[in-house]
């Protein structure tokens, strides 16, 4: 019975994807036995994959659509909808606004808590996709003018915490 992708380990996603070899990712997990932390972590500090690689083999493994905001032209009416206390609680950025449909670029599109307090706050229906966390913060601080702590990649791939837990409990297993 072939795995779907919510089955798969990361690790096996990045190297369906072609963004690691064999080697790369058994001297990740070497390096992860023995330092600790998150794959995707480990992974990016060693120089082999980049954030987005990790975000968008995440959003694969969980079945959520991921959205490049970089080039994305923001519409104010969706940034005025949630206050800048909320995006940076639950680093999001709110990127177009559909009538009651509020689309937002979310570092946790899985965090329920995060998406029913948007919809409260906006009075709309959230359609949430995932995005790098360096490009929310790069948008959080254009868009509402604040600044964010933490704009090292590494680190950042450390704060994509949606299903973390289900990583956390493959993390010691070899791909299959």
């Amino acid at each position: 019975m072939p795995k779907d992708a919510g089955s798969k380990k990361l690790g096996e996603i990045l190297l369906e994807h072609g963004a690691l070899n064999d080697k790369q990712l058994t001297e990740a997990l070497k390096e992860q036995r023995s330092q600790g932390g998150l794959i995707g972590e480990v992974l990016v500090r060693l120089g082999f994959v980049k954030e987005e690689d990790i975000v968008v083999a995440l959003a694969t493994q969980f079945n959520f659509p991921y959205l490049p905001i970089d080039n994305f032209e923001i519409n104010i009416q969706a940034v005025k909808a949630v206050p800048s206390e909320i995006v940076c609680q639950y680093l999001c950025i709110p990127i177009d606004r559909i009538q009651t449909i509020l689309t937002v670029v979310m570092s946790d599109p899985s965090n329920s808590i995060a998406i029913q307090e948007i919809e409260k706050i906006s009075g709309c229906r959230v359609q949430p996709f995932v995005g790098t966390v360096t490009q929310i913060k790069k948008a959080i601080k254009r868009h509402y003018q604040v600044s964010l702590a933490g704009d090292n990649p590494s680190s950042n791939v450390s704060q994509i915490s949606f299903r973390a837990a289900r990583e956390r409990k493959d993390q010691d297993k070899t791909p299959t």
